[in-house]
Parts: C-alpha cells; sequence; structure tokens
C-alpha cells in the first residue's frame, strides 16, 4: 500500500510533513462517480427533453429547473475524465488547461445548484406566502433575468479556480499547488460563506415559513388545496435533503480539512480530515441526479406529459395485440 505525501509546509524554521496512505478513494471516487454519471446522464438527459420538447409553456419554476439541469449535465460530462484519473491513481494524462476546465465545472455545478435551488426555494416562498403581491415579481420574464444573474455571479466567483488549479508531477490538484495554498484557503473560504452559507440560509427561513403557512388551517379550495400542499411539502423536503446530504457534509468537511492544512495541526487529525474530506465529495455529486427528481416531483407538466405519453404506448401495445390473427 502506498504512503500519499499530500502536506508540505515550509517556513524559516522548520518543516511541516505529514504522510499517510488514500487508497482507498481510488475505489471510492470511480465507483461512486461512475454511479453518478450513468444515473444522472439518464435523469437528466430525460428532464432536458421533457422540458425543451413537451412543455408548452414555461413557468418561473420550470426556468429556473432548466438552468438546474444544464448545470448538472454540464459537470457529469466531465466524470468520465474523473473516473480515468482516479481509478488510475491519480495519474492525469491530458493537458494542465483541462484540469483546469475539469475543476472549473465542478465548482460551477456546485454553486450553480445550490443558487438555482435557492431560487426555487424563493419562489415558492412568495407564492405560498404572499400570493396576492406575488404576482407583480414572479413571471417568466423575471426568472430569465434572474436566471443569468445567476449564471453570472456563479462564473465570475469560480474565475479564480481557473488560476489556483494546477497539475504537479500529473496530479490535477483539486486544490492548488502549495505555494499557492494559504491564497487558496482564503479564497475558498470567502466562497463558503458567499455561495453557500448565505444561500443556506435563505432555504432555510423560507422553508421554514413555509412549513407554517401550511400548517395553518383552512377550509378553502378542498381536496386541490391539500394536493398543493402535499406538493410543496414535497419541495421542500427534497430541497432540504439535498442541501443536508449533499451540500452542507462537503462543506463541513472541506473547511475542516482546509483549516488543518492551513493551521499545520498534527498529521492524525489532518489524516481524519482528509478521509471524512474525500468521502463527501461524492455526495455533492450525488445532487446530480437528485435534481431531476425534484423537477418530477414538482413539475405537473412533466408529470401529466410523461403520464399521456406512457398511455399513449399502451394504447398502441394493445391495438398491436388486438390486430394480431388468432
Amino acid at each position: 500500500m502506498a504512503a500519499l505525501n499530500i502536506s508540505s509546509f515550509n517556513n524559516n524554521t522548520s518543516q511541516y510533513q505529514c504522510k499517510f496512505n488514500e487508497d482507498f478513494k481510488y475505489i471510492l471516487l470511480p465507483v461512486s462517480y461512475g454511479f453518478v454519471f450513468v444515473v444522472g446522464l439518464v435523469l437528466n438527459v430525460t428532464a432536458l427533453y421533457f422540458i425543451l420538447f413537451r412543455i408548452k409553456q414555461w413557468s418561473p419554476n420550470t426556468i429556473y429547473m432548466i438552468n438546474l439541469t444544464v448545470c448538472d449535465t454540464l459537470y457529469i460530462l466531465t466524470l468520465p475524465f474523473l473516473i480515468y484519473y482516479y481509478a488510475d491513481k491519480n495519474d492525469w494524462p491530458f493537458t494542465e488547461t483541462f484540469c483546469k476546465l475539469i475543476r472549473f465545472l465542478f465548482y460551477t455545478n456546485l454553486y450553480g445548484s445550490i443558487l438555482f435551488l435557492s431560487c426555487i426555494s424563493i419562489h415558492r416562498f412568495l407564492g405560498i406566502c404572499h400570493p396576492v403581491r406575488s404576482m407583480k415579481w414572479v413571471n417568466a420574464r423575471r426568472a430569465r433575468s434572474i436566471s443569468v444573474l445567476v449564471w453570472l455571479i456563479v462564473l465570475i466567483f469560480q474565475a479564480p479556480v481557473l488560476y489556483f488549479s494546477r497539475t504537479t508531477n500529473q496530479v490535477c490538484h483539486d486544490t492548488t499547488s502549495q505555494d499557492l495554498f494559504n491564497y487558496f484557503v482564503v479564497y475558498s473560504s470567502a466562497i463558503s460563506v458567499i455561495l453557500f452559507v448565505i444561500p443556506f440560509g435563505s432555504v432555510l427561513v423560507c422553508n421554514g415559513l413555509m412549513v407554517r403557512k401550511l400548517i395553518e388551517p383552512t377550509t378553502i379550495g378542498g381536496a386541490t388545496s391539500q394536493r398543493s400542499k402535499q406538493k410543496s411539502v414535497k419541495m421542500i423536503v427534497i430541497v432540504l435533503l439535498v442541501f443536508i446530504l449533499c451540500f452542507l457534509p462537503f462543506h463541513l468537511t472541506r473547511s475542516l480539512y482546509y483549516s488543518f492544512r492551513y493551521f499545520k495541526v498534527n498529521c492524525t487529525l489532518l489524516e481524519g480530515s482528509n478521509i471524512a474530506y474525500k468521502v463527501t465529495r461524492p455526495l455533492a455529486s450525488a445532487n446530480s441526479f437528485i435534481d431531476p427528481i425534484l423537477y418530477f416531483m414538482a413539475g405537473q407538466g412533466f408529470r401529466h406529459s410523461l403520464t399521456k405519453k406512457y398511455k399513449q404506448s399502451q394504447r398502441q401495445g394493445d391495438s398491436k395485440c388486438h390486430s394480431t390473427p388468432l
């Protein structure tokens, strides 16, 4: 079993160096990324097909979802290269420019997903808690403008990744080279606060207020109102699960690992935090196939189109059976 030198810090008085084994990631990451690639590609391509060709009128929620799906699909298409890289035990056969692109797309997907999920939560919060006033604020044109703004924010804030990402001795660093690590930690911490902590806080507040509104007793709407409430509850649960299971563990373990490297803690703590960080990286990728499930649960037009297509195929199958001579 090979030991990998993952930390080497130099200063004027001493050298800080830790060596430990990372063989587990050469199985964990290729297998988990392979699963995300296959399942995520099928679900996202299916979602894109129904949005583009089956949904005639796009609501604001549909606009956010198609941007989320495009974001996920772009990331999923980079996974075969990472699968090959980790299966070959950190031997990057491609160029440094391509390494930069792969890392850039990972973080673009990560924070694009977070921001578009936040937009969906805020959109539903306005519709549930302020249905009358939100009619002036929520429309397809405004959703398109907000989507463009989200893409600009993500691309601008993630542009430094193209500078920090480096290759050293055929290793495509998921952070940066050692001489730039301290600067990278400052950048990464700021990004985590701006593009994760603040959106996550907004999602918690919006979903908390929606839950309080939904549990209020109402006699208007009858069964329709109950179905609408059930749909909203499903949305709340799935969005919170994505944040809590996919995004939160990744950001916590990454921050811990980066902090331990920055402050040069003992090697045992550093190794433990490194293992935790590597384990949660596939969780962060899992949002790529959970997001289409979110659209399936929330999109009435999607479900109606899927049901209609299924019934048509059933009728065609029945007609073939009936026309076949006995």
